[in-house]
C-alpha cells in the first residue's frame, strides 16, 4: 500500500521529549526565593504559563512578572534556565523521526509551548530538533493553542501541504481529535511501539 501522506507533524511534550513541570516549580522556586507550592499556583494555576504560550505574553514579560511577584532581582538567564531544564529525549521516537528524516520524509513539530522551553530545546540538548523538523508551527508564535481549530490551519499553511495529506502525532486526546477535525491524519501517541505501527499501516515502512 502506497501511501498519500506529504508531511508528518510531531507533538514536543510526552512524544519527543519527556518532562517534568513539578521540577520547573522546584527550580523556579529556588531562584525566586519562594515555594514550589507558590510557582505552581501562581504560574500554572493562574494561566500565566497558558498566556505566555499563545504569545500573549513575552519571556521579557514573563520575567518581569515574576520578580515583581517575589520582590526579587533574579537574571533572566536564570529563570528561563530553572523553567525549562526539565525535558529528557524519549529515544523510541526519536529514531522513529530519524528513519523518516533518512527516507526523505518532510517533517515539522506541532506545539504548545513557550519561547524559554523552545530556545532551550533547540539549542545543545537537542540538535535533532532542527536537524529533522525544520517546520515550527509553535502556539507562542501562532498566537494561539491546540485544540483550537486556527492552530491546525496555520500549521498546514506553514508546510504548504493539505490537511489531509498531513499525519499528526499528539498525547493528548483533546489535541487528536482537534486535528482530525481539521481534517488531519491523526493519532494519539502512546509508545513509540505503536506509533511505528500506526506508520506501518500507512505504508511508511520502517
Amino acid at each position: 500500500m502506497s501511501s498519500t501522506l506529504e508531511f508528518f507533524y510531531f507533538d514536543l511534550g510526552k512524544v519527543l521529549l519527556d518532562f517534568d513541570h513539578e521540577i520547573a516549580c522546584r527550580q523556579l522556586a529556588d531562584v525566586l526565593e519562594t515555594s514550589a507550592e507558590s510557582i505552581r499556583s501562581d504560574v500554572f494555576h493562574s494561566g500565566q504559563q497558558w498566556k505566555y504560550e499563545r504569545g500573549e505574553i513575552t519571556t521579557l514579560d514573563l520575567h518581569q512578572w515574576l520578580c515583581d511577584r517575589y520582590d526579587v532581582e533574579a537574571k533572566l538567564e536564570d529563570v528561563c534556565h530553572a523553567a525549562s531544564h526539565i525535558f529528557h529525549p524519549i529515544p523510541g521516537t526519536i529514531e522513529i523521526a530519524a528513519a523518516l528524516h533518512a527516507a526523505g520524509k518532510r517533517m515539522g513539530i506541532l506545539s504548545n509551548t513557550c519561547d524559554a522551553h523552545w530556545e532551550y530545546c533547540l539549542g545543545k540538548p537537542f540538535p535533532f530538533l532542527d536537524d529533522y523538523f525544520p517546520i515550527h508551527a509553535l502556539s507562542f508564535r501562532l498566537g494561539t493553542m491546540k485544540p483550537d481549530p486556527e492552530i491546525y490551519l496555520k500549521a498546514a499553511a506553514l508546510c504548504d501541504v493539505s490537511p489531509e495529506k498531513i499525519f499528526f502525532v499528539d498525547d493528548r486526546e483533546e489535541n487528536v481529535a482537534g486535528a482530525a477535525d481539521a481534517g488531519y491524519d491523526a493519532v494519539l501517541f502512546t509508545s513509540p511501539a505503536d506509533l511505528r505501527e500506526a506508520l506501518n499501516t500507512r505504508g511508511i515502512p520502517f
